[in-house]
């Protein structure tokens, strides 16, 4: 794990200097933070749909969701961009509400139980 985000930082090092007006900043580290959280949901996904040979959304999925999701939109809130703020805004309504559906369903589960 280590020569992974040591090979990261260093490629964006070299980015910075190749590209003076590219600044690697808290933004832009937690931008690619949330899109890599967002696409981990994907991975997951995959993972347990093969672990069990049937398509599946684990809950991990959908805290992946929400929590890539709320990164990414508040980092476009940041660069004020309307593009990302349109395509990330409305998704974590869902990815929230997902939740929810499972949270109530865990806690009738128990009470009945």
């Amino acid at each position: 794990m280590e020569a992974i985000f040591s090979f990261a930082l260093n490629f964006l090092k070299d980015l910075s200097l190749k590209y003076p007006t590219f600044r690697l900043d808290f933004w832009l580290i937690l931008g690619f933070i949330g899109q890599a959280m967002f696409t981990m949901r994907f991975l997951i996904q995959w993972i347990a749909s093969e672990k069990r040979k049937e398509s599946v959304i684990p809950v991990a999925f959908w805290y992946f969701s929400l929590g890539g999701g709320l990164i990414v939109l508040t980092y476009a809130i940041y660069r004020m961009d309307p593009v990302f703020i349109l395509a990330y805004l409305p998704g974590n309504f869902i990815y929230f509400r997902n939740l929810w559906f499972i949270y109530k369903k865990r806690k009738a589960s128990s009470v009945a139980g």
